[in-house]
């Protein structure tokens, strides 16, 4: 990852005043109270996967307020997950509270006021995710906020360990190996956090989430067979068809559109990935489950506006 910002050859003076003009437009809008202005040191660096900004920190102890006032000038279009790498932060919004520790998660929403107290030697990694991509995957995420996930389960500590060794390999990820990675951190991230509510909504809730991730993954399990309908999705999800459509609704589609769609965002990568130049359209399609190049080229332009031929001529063009 890139440093953004470091203290350490900033005058002493001036450290706290030049961190937090860094922190406003690198990480949101807020104000912030440092414990002692003398001693106060920083450093921020920044990195992406795909379309996931992220921003690690590490500050000496403070406190944080993000207000209506804040709110007003912040990108509400993003969620943020958090996960603590050191040191200790508290962070209250919505009415909860949530005490970070080291290999904790949580989601915070910018869109909602929120306070914190960062310890001595804080030091956070923050994915900055586009809100859609969450909301299309969970439905809506405010209850979510300010909940912990502790790396005590399987799959919380899957994540927590994968977000842990982001930082260290950004920098070498090409645009495929990013375009590949980015919705696995994201179903990473849904079935902590729709677990994690399952304990706190009704079962009818938490089942519908639940059903929802395992439809999901079989769907991504299963792509590039031919034979995949809703039929082994379902089963697969041990559900009924009917009941995995009713769920899938809530998100305004169904098993079919589901594998429809991901087949189609699987080949647009295909046909986006120079290593993949040698391959025909006609391959990519078929390995990706589609077996008429008619149907496929029109479900294509239907999704992205342009044949599946005319994106990849305009993508070796640009």
């Amino acid at each position: 990852m890139k440093t953004v910002f470091s203290t350490e050859h900033v005058h002493q003076r001036d450290r706290f005043d030049y961190w937090l003009s860094v922190a406003r437009k690198d990480v949101v809008e807020h104000a912030s109270t440092p414990r002692c202005r003398n001693t106060f040191r920083a450093q921020l660096q920044s990195g992406s996967v795909g379309a996931i900004d992220l921003v690690l920190f590490q500050n000496s102890e403070m406190s944080v307020t993000h207000t209506r006032r804040h709110i007003a000038h912040a990108n509400t279009d993003e969620l943020f997950i958090c996960r603590q790498f050191g040191g200790r932060v508290g962070l209250e919004q919505d009415g909860r509270q949530v005490v970070l520790e080291p290999g904790d998660i949580t989601l915070i929403d910018p869109r909602l006021q929120y306070q914190g107290r960062f310890s001595e030697d804080s030091e956070v990694l923050v994915l900055k995710v586009p809100r859609h991509l969450m909301e299309a995957r969970l439905g809506q995420t405010r209850e979510m906020a300010a909940r912990s996930v502790k790396p005590c389960t399987a799959e919380n500590g899957l994540l927590s360990a994968s977000l842990a060794m982001l930082p260290s390999h950004t920098d070498g990820l090409g645009t495929t190996a990013e375009a590949l990675l980015e919705p696995h951190l994201l179903d990473l991230i849904t079935l902590s956090l729709g677990r994690a509510m399952g304990e706190e909504r009704s079962r009818k809730s938490s089942a519908r989430s639940l059903v929802r991730v395992r439809l999901r993954a079989a769907v991504e399990a299963r792509l590039a067979d031919r034979a995949l309908d809703a039929g082994t999705v379902a089963r697969a999800a041990g559900v009924s068809v009917r009941y995995a459509n009713e769920v899938l609704a809530d998100e305004s589609t169904s098993i079919v559109r589901l594998i429809q769609a991901r087949r189609l965002a699987r080949c647009r990568q295909a046909l986006e990935d120079p290593s993949q130049m040698g391959r025909t359209v006609s391959e990519i399609a078929y390995g990706w489950g589609f077996s008429d190049m008619t149907h496929f080229a029109r479900r294509f332009r239907s999704a992205y506006g342009v044949l599946p031929s005319e994106h990849r001529r305009r993508v070796r063009a640009a």
